[in-house]
């Protein structure tokens, strides 16, 4: 069993990461409070991959979720703290070999205007729209509430 490699990002509201493991299959992501583990089975020989992430901040996990490509599995952990940067995905400062920062897609976004949330809503728009297996079944609450939604705006 090996680590995947991955690549990670840090937004106001979220924390992405991108495992990078190709033709995935048996994908498991558990978010905890304070840590998550993804573990997975890739390409044609079946390659074992599993990471285990104490992380710097708290998350919420009933907020975060996963989705699975043909190419990577990108997770989007939901922070406890909104707004709070961090300088690292993990509690210890020592470095992962596994791990890189994914520079096309970070921004500097305490300085920013509000051009950064409303592409963290257009992702997250994404991930709802998406659907599919790979989610947790978080879904069915969220389809309640709109469904309530859309009833109060016709009357």
């Amino acid at each position: 069993m090996q680590p995947a490699a991955a690549k990670w990002y840090d937004r106001r509201d979220s924390v992405f990461i991108e495992f990078c493991v190709e033709d995935s299959k048996d994908v498991q992501v558990n978010f905890d409070k304070s840590k998550f583990s993804f573990s997975c089975v890739s390409g044609t020989d079946d390659i074992k991959h599993q990471n285990a992430v104490e992380l710097f901040g708290e998350i919420d996990p009933k907020e975060s979720k996963h989705r699975r490509t043909d190419r990577s599995v990108l997770c989007c952990l939901r922070k406890a703290e909104p707004g709070k940067s961090w300088p690292r995905l993990t509690k210890d400062k020592a470095k992962c070999n596994w791990l890189s920062v994914d520079f096309n897609n970070w921004k500097d976004w305490e300085d920013d205007s509000d051009e950064d949330l409303s592409s963290f809503d257009k992702f997250s728009e994404m991930m709802n729209s998406m659907g599919g297996d790979d989610l947790p079944d978080l879904d069915g609450a969220d389809d309640e509430h709109e469904s309530a939604d859309s009833d109060d705006e016709s009357t």
